[in-house]
């Protein structure tokens, strides 16, 4: 852009320069009449990125790239341009060009970036929109998170070692740091996230507590580097959307000690919220039965943030279970949160005066069903539900009163105000009207006047309105038409008497549309004065449609309530996969029984026995007690779990080059590292990555080191079966195995988890079962048997080769003699 000589640009493309040169890493969408138009290396960017077409302004030295798009159509090529990772800037007229002297007055209104969108066209629906800013010093970390489309802003500590935790627990869309940490290792460790780099003098203690104390009328008492955070994230809100984000409004602090840390690995393992092959088979797609946009997020973080305190955990569960128990209540319930809408985003784009008049119309209607929700719950008794909700009558008044029933949805357009709301309006209206008759009744009175009868009152933008004449009509013409353009087949004309109507229609079309405008957003300002107790509304029916959302899970899916205590014990009578159980007709439950005795299960047995869906499926039944939610099982009693650790199933990272059994290795040390004798861990074949000795040994000490060390409640399915002789040593491991049941040379899996080890893996029975060719299953046989002689060779070698004050040749006839024996 330097190389441009600005004394070569008209006024309106150096007015462009200026903004550009003020936003050089942003996509300018510079406003001029219908279009947003882009220049130069942004209108090249555009064309490619949005597929519109380039073309170009002026000519000679003043010619620029020039790429346009509709202003009435832009929020989907936005969409487009966000997603792809770029930052927009948007420039609006900030006059209107008839009424401007000169050069229009222009400015940027709006920065908008991944973690700042508010549009609903570009927003899920069920999951929030995060932006994160994240300040260091030494090991700490101090994280602000906000969404601005729903108004949450929250704070929190970490460590360098746990913040890879929270990014993947909130998956900020943008992340913004300190302009000092930029290429730093620790920006590095972040990983793949949309980066922007602030001021450092936003981040220094004074200018952030002065910036949080304008934003918050009370602030609780923050740790001075979350007051860096907290202050940086505000100042850079308020400096892309030019707004005074009056709908953010609350700090919430995130004691990160109140909730089961699940890491990213855990998170995969066991499906929680995605699943690489298909995202309707997660334990979210499972319970998710909200009826509302705010409770299907709400949902998505409880399931992320599994509770630590019983109490809270029992006052969800007394709430699922008032509306399981009463069907009736729940199926009102369930009807009215289907016919509500977004009310955080609704507000929020209120406060930003982006909303829609067909946005209030869907507010209002929302609001208007309280009342009737108030009712349905004034017969619960359960604290999460009985609390009224306020009311917005007067609000509800007032929109109706104002806003039409099916208005149009570009406001500077008109046909949104309601007949009867304002007299100037409606007086302004009735001159439209009574003009369109006079069009009629002049074209009718001019007819019989001339003669003519093909002539018509027409209109366009160009001309305004004319008198439409046949060619072959043109000799009843009288002298008073006034000729305007000649087409192929006709001819136009005006009258002095068309003009002087002309010039009333247009001027109350132009009052009309400026009026209406005026009055709507009047009214805007007077909706955003409820943004906080719509928030605190919309936050109040998330929790009742999430608790709904449990309640009809465990009716539709026959979850049972489960028993939560600070205790020490595990008992989960007939549990069941969640996620399985709704894939296959028969599912067969299972039971656990662990506590201060008993805390680690060594499960063996073959492949496709079901010792993966065991594991993984008592896990989630704990996840699910901890959010407060009912569970697979036919009873249950959960001691509170302060993390669920998994490794299971095997995977390369190809792009780190590490191999399955490195990564293997690394989720293990994970866990010895940070598991607590609170913890639950699942392992899968831990150790079958390297060499058979190599990794029944790790197996062994990997074991013996939860047990003895950590005293972790740990499931650890094995094919090792070397390890069900650990029960020897260890009596607070027992051995259990998937049965099987064998009929001559066939296997069924019985999917019963039984007590007690086995010593046969079934590999060849469940390649046979998996088709391959009879030749390979009958030389497998062979060669197992060759290496079954091998090894009870070896051990009755090894047996006899014990002592160690026997001589070489001594060693050598023992193992003649062994071979001649056998």
């Amino acid at each position: 852009m330097g190389e441009i000589n600005s004394n070569n640009l008209t006024p309106g493309m150096r007015q462009y320069m200026q903004i550009k040169e003020q936003h050089p890493d942003c996509l300018v969408l510079f406003r001029m009449g219908d279009f947003y138009e882009t220049f130069y290396q942004d209108a090249k960017t555009a064309a490619k990125e949005l597929d519109i077409t380039l073309t170009s302004r002026g000519k000679g030295e003043k010619k620029a790239p020039l790429a346009g798009i509709p202003y009435h159509s832009i929020q989907p090529y936005i969409a487009k341009l966000i997603q792809k990772g770029y930052k927009v800037c948007m420039v609006e007229q900030m006059e209107d060009p008839k009424k401007a002297k000169g050069l229009v007055k222009r400015d940027v209104v709006r920065i908008i970036t991944p973690g700042t969108v508010i549009d609903e066209t570009i927003l899920s629906t069920k999951t929030n929109n995060y932006i994160m800013s994240i300040n260091k010093e030494k090991d700490e970390v101090a994280v602000a998170i906000s969404d601005i489309s729903t108004g949450e802003f929250s704070v929190f500590m970490s460590s360098e070692d746990k913040l890879e935790n929270e990014l993947n627990k909130y998956q900020p869309s943008e992340i913004i740091l300190p302009l000092s940490l930029e290429n730093s290792d620790f920006v590095k460790s972040l990983g793949n996230y949309f980066t922007n780099y602030f001021d450092d003098m936003f981040y220094f203690d004074e200018k952030a507590m002065k910036t949080v104390q304008e934003q918050f009328s009370s602030i609780p008492d923050l740790y001075p580097l979350l007051i860096t955070s907290a202050g940086a994230l505000i100042s850079y809100l308020k400096q892309t959307q030019k707004n005074d984000l009056q709908h953010i409004n609350k700090v919430s602090v995130i004691n990160t000690e109140d909730f089961m840390l699940l890491d990213k690995i855990t998170l995969q393992n066991l499906n929680i919220i995605s699943n690489k092959k298909d995202d309707a088979s997660t334990l979210l797609s499972i319970i998710d039965y909200t009826k509302t946009s705010m409770g299907s997020r709400m949902l998505r973080g409880w399931l992320l943030k599994p509770l630590l305190n019983f109490d809270k955990i029992n006052q969800r569960l007394n709430a699922v279970e008032e509306l399981r128990e009463n069907l009736v209540l729940k199926e009102q319930l369930s009807t009215i949160l289907g016919n509500m809408q977004d009310l955080e985003r609704l507000i929020t784009r209120v406060v930003f005066k982006t909303a829609s008049p067909k946005d209030l119309i869907a507010l209002r209607n929302t609001l208007d069903k309280i009342p009737n929700l108030n009712n349905i719950l004034r017969v619960t008794s359960s604290g999460l539900l009985k609390e009224k909700l306020e009311e917005f009558s007067k609000l509800v008044t007032l929109i109706r009163d104002a806003i039409k029933e099916d208005p149009n949805t570009i406001t500077r357009e008109g046909n949104m105000i309601r007949k009867g709301y304002n007299a100037e309006l409606d007086n302004l209206k009735k001159i439209k009207s009574d003009s369109r008759q006079w069009l009629l009744a002049f074209e009718e009175r001019e007819k019989q006047k001339t003669g003519i009868k093909y002539l018509k009152v027409k209109f366009n933008k160009v001309f305004g309105y004319f008198l439409e004449v046949s060619k072959s009509n043109l000799d009843l013409v009288p002298d008073y038409y006034i000729r305007k353009q000649t087409q192929l087949n006709c001819e136009r004309f005006i009258t002095p008497e068309l003009k002087e109507k002309e010039n009333i229609i247009l001027t109350a079309d132009e009052k009309i549309n400026e009026l209406e405008y005026n009055l709507f957003m009047e009214v805007i300002e007077e909706v955003s004065g409820y943004t906080d107790s719509i928030k605190n509304v919309s936050s109040r029916i998330a929790v009742i449609d999430t608790i709904q959302s449990f309640a009809s899970a465990s009716i539709i899916h026959n979850y049972s309530r489960p028993n939560v205590s600070d205790s020490n014990k595990i008992s989960i009578v007939n549990g069941r996969h969640p996620v399985v159980e709704s894939l296959e007709e028969n599912f067969i439950s299972n039971n656990l029984e662990m506590n201060d005795d008993m805390n680690m299960m060594i499960i063996t047995g073959p492949n496709m026995a079901g010792k993966s869906v065991y594991i993984k499926q008592n896990a989630l039944i704990i996840l699910l007690a901890q959010i407060g939610c009912f569970v697979p099982a036919e009873k249950c009693h959960i001691g509170i779990v302060d993390r669920i650790f998994s490794r299971v199933g095997a995977s390369d990272d190809i792009a780190s080059g590490h191999s399955t059994f490195m990564v293997e290795m690394s989720e293990t040390a994970n866990i010895l590292s940070n598991a607590t004798d609170r913890s639950f861990v699942v392992l899968d074949e831990i150790g079958r990555g390297t060499s058979t000795y190599d990794g029944v040994s790790l197996a062994w000490a990997i074991a013996e080191y939860i047990i003895t060390k950590i005293k972790a409640k740990t499931l650890f399915a094995t094919h090792y079966h070397h390890l069900n002789k650990m029960t020897d040593e260890f009596p607070s491991i027992k051995n259990y195995n998937i049965a099987v049941s064998e009929k001559e040379d066939e296997i069924i899996f019985l999917r019963k988890i039984v007590e007690g080890g086995t010593d046969k893996s079934y590999g060849i029975h469940v390649a046979k079962i998996a088709g391959l060719p009879d030749e390979v299953i009958d030389a497998s046989k062979r060669i197992i048997t060759q290496l079954e002689m091998e090894d009870e060779i070896g051990d009755m070698i090894h047996k006899n080769l014990k002592s160690n004050n026997i001589s070489q040749k001594e060693k050598e006839e023992i193992m003649q003699k062994t071979l001649l024996d056998l």
